[in-house]
């Protein structure tokens, strides 16, 4: 098995407000072919449709333009193409569609958007204001349309009117930072300084809201930053930085924001235009809805975004973390390439470039890349976790350890050195975590147990850390108790992550106790259902309490999702033969029961495969559906804040729901839903 999102750029999330992650196993961009031939409306909605569910979507919209030949009335399919359209960054041929879509009530608030946005081009900022009025708007809806037409209304001279449109906008409780922070950039726009303080103090008073959308408030931050920086109030501007810094410490603006003001550089704004307020807008929305599922709806929000502003490196950046959830490593490598050299954003970039190359099996390339960018800034540790990142992906764990030692030798050694305050954000722990991984592998124990420990002591109670130490010791059947204990405190602190909690079971297995085994498993396989090495092991432990049905089960489900070949011929195995007898032998002190004769075990997830990205399927999904009918004026967001506790949460019914084909945009009134169990 290879881990699918490891972190090899640990803190560079919290450096950048994004997901950095590179897959040990090639993710790969959907290869287009040359689209097939059809003649026939069916053939070509049908090829359409399964061009966009594979993320396919210059062909879907060569599809869905053929299909158009046929039934140049049909609406749905012309939606289908605008989205297409749109999504793709294609947004000057999107217009038409929006132009025939803009009384279509299933679609009208995209199409509207879709015009304003074009009338903004145009600088016809009172159309843009006609064509985002609507006869329904969701919560979502009316906030974007809201703020909009605020900056429409900047754009057209009209500055009081923009202020009274921002005082005038009142939805649920989550709309506070948005407004806030709005009114503060319209303010300062409009020469209303005061209100523009005011309005900022407001926003970052709002840290509950910046808890669930951190874009929006540190952007805040940054934004306030550099307005009290143009006011000669220095102290005021770093004080701001300096609470950014403990909302998420090592974030690469701020950190260059502080920079700037403490040389006395010329702080410019965060946005000079209408066009690049509204732009910010739909970028800090966007990033707030982003929560896993709803990549193709992000991604379409911030495509507008970009169509507003086409150099702004923080929606570039957010777009190519999009490409990267999809597995679209060719439109991700684009996007990166696009941030400009000025941005503080460049490197990450370019490390983020060099293990897209890498998940392309372009790894001689991706190599060359970040050995280049590791020398260009040798202080700088994620240069070299992302090359010993690639080296480890290529099994060369050799060159691994070397990158490794390099940069120990350069923390060890470099006088002056400095990181990010957080020992999270900073890359020192990771360092040597990765590099007790790579002595590990290369079975160089005496080497590897110092750097997991150096690690837990720059971070203590580090999840991974002690999961993949503690799995360690009882793999080979040393400081046993200790390595359980370690591996338990790992599952407290990351409950839901399914693959630490199978290092759990696993430990069990290994020692014998099925029936804890087994307790665990279930609980790894519930929160990682589509692992089959987690599967593997289920079946494993099912066979040993005699439930020898359900192991068969477990291990043809495992087969069936293609692992890896080593783990595949185990597998197979285990389903001719089932699993020998055990007998019992003496180990540390204790007894441990061991499969005898001596067979291969199936290789168990290793720890450095455990994601920390969270489970794949939360607790909520495993309960059964409630029944849920849509009301007028409501959003997916406002339904999960009334119903289930959390907006946020709007992301599960997303996934609940195919008819949405993962579009809150799609929810009418009296629809049925399902959705999850409140509470979780």
């Amino acid at each position: 098995m290879r881990q699918k999102g490891r972190r090899w750029l640990l803190g560079l999330a919290a450096a950048t407000g994004l997901m950095v992650s590179v897959s040990g196993q090639a993710a790969r961009a959907a290869q287009s072919a040359e689209p097939i031939e059809v003649n026939s409306f069916a053939g070509a909605y049908l090829a359409g449709r399964v061009a966009e569910v594979d993320n396919k979507l210059s062909d879907a919209i060569v599809y869905y333009k053929k299909a158009l030949s046929f039934a140049p009335d049909n609406d749905a399919l012309r939606q289908s193409l605008m989205l297409a359209l749109l999504s793709e960054g294609r947004f000057d041929e999107a217009v038409p569609q929006a132009e025939k879509l803009r009384s279509v009530p299933e679609v009208e608030r995209l199409a509207g958007l879709t015009l304003a946005i074009d009338s903004f081009h145009k600088k016809n900022y009172q159309a843009a204001q006609t064509q985002l009025t609507f006869a329904e708007e969701s919560d979502l809806d009316s906030l974007i349309s809201g703020i909009v037409i605020a900056w429409a209304k900047l754009g057209a001279g009209d500055k009081d009117g923009a202020i009274a449109a921002m005082d005038g906008l009142s939805g649920p409780d989550w709309y506070g930072l948005f407004v806030s922070y709005a009114k503060a950039l319209i303010a300062d726009q409009a020469g209303k300084k005061d209100i523009a303080d005011r309005s900022y103090r407001a926003a970052l008073d709002d840290v509950a809201n910046g808890g669930a959308a951190p874009d929006a408030w540190l952007r805040a931050a940054e934004s306030y930053a550099g307005f009290l920086a143009r006011q000669g109030k220095k102290d005021e501007a770093l004080a701001v930085l300096e609470k950014a810094d403990e909302f998420a410490s090592g974030r690469l603006p701020i950190l260059s924001l502080r920079d700037r003001i403490m040389k006395g550089d010329t702080i410019a704004p965060i946005v000079a235009t209408p066009s690049e307020g509204a732009s910010e807008h739909l970028m800090v929305l966007a990033s707030a809805l982003n929560r896993g599922g709803g990549e193709p709806f992000v991604r379409l929000y911030l495509q507008l975004a970009l169509a507003l502003r086409p150099d702004s490196d923080q929606t570039l950046i957010q777009l190519a973390g999009v490409a990267e959830q999809q597995q679209d490593s060719e439109a991700a490598i684009a996007l990166y390439e696009r941030i400009p050299a000025s941005s503080p954003l460049k490197r990450v970039s370019q490390l983020q470039l060099g293990l897209n190359l890498a998940d392309l099996d372009r790894r001689d390339e991706a190599i060359a890349q970040l050995k280049k960018l590791v020398d260009e800034n040798p202080e700088d540790m994620r240069g070299y976790l992302a090359l010993g990142g690639v080296y480890a992906s290529k099994e060369d764990y050799a060159e691994a350890a070397k990158t490794y030692d390099r940069a120990v030798e350069r923390l060890e050694t470099k006088k002056g050195f400095v990181m990010p305050k957080d020992p999270r954000a900073a890359s020192n722990w990771n360092i040597y975590y990765q590099r007790g991984i790579a002595y590990e592998r290369l079975k160089q124990w005496p080497k590897a147990e110092p750097n997991f420990r150096k690690a837990l002591e720059l971070f203590p109670n580090q999840p991974q850390v002690m999961n993949y130490l503690g799995y360690s010791w009882i793999d080979m059947n040393i400081n046993l108790q200790e390595g359980m204990d370690m591996i338990a405190k790992a599952v407290e602190l990351r409950p839901s992550d399914g693959y630490i909690v199978d290092s759990l079971g696993w430990a069990h297995y290994r020692l014998g106790d099925y029936d804890a085994a087994v307790r665990e498993l279930e609980r790894a396989v519930s929160l990682m259902p589509n692992d089959p090495v987690l599967n593997d092991h289920l079946g494993d432990a099912y066979w040993r309490v005699g439930r020898k049905l359900e192991a068969t089960f477990q291990w043809s489900h495992a087969r069936d999702m293609k692992p890896e070949p080593a783990v595949l011929a185990e597998v197979e195995k285990k389903l001719k033969e089932g699993l020998p007898p055990v007998e019992a032998r003496a180990v540390a002190g204790q007894t441990e029961v061991t499969p005898a004769p001596p067979a291969v075990e199936p290789e168990p997830a290793k720890p450095e495969q455990r994601s920390d990205a969270g489970p794949a399927v939360a607790p909520s999904a495993i309960a059964e559906p409630a029944a849920y009918k849509v009301s007028r004026g409501q959003s997916l967001w406002s339904i999960a804040a009334d119903e289930l506790g959390n907006g946020s949460r709007y992301i599960e019914i997303l996934n609940l729901n195919p008819q949405l084909r993962g579009d809150p945009g799609r929810l009418v009134p009296g629809q049925e839903l399902k959705l999850p169990p409140a509470g979780n």
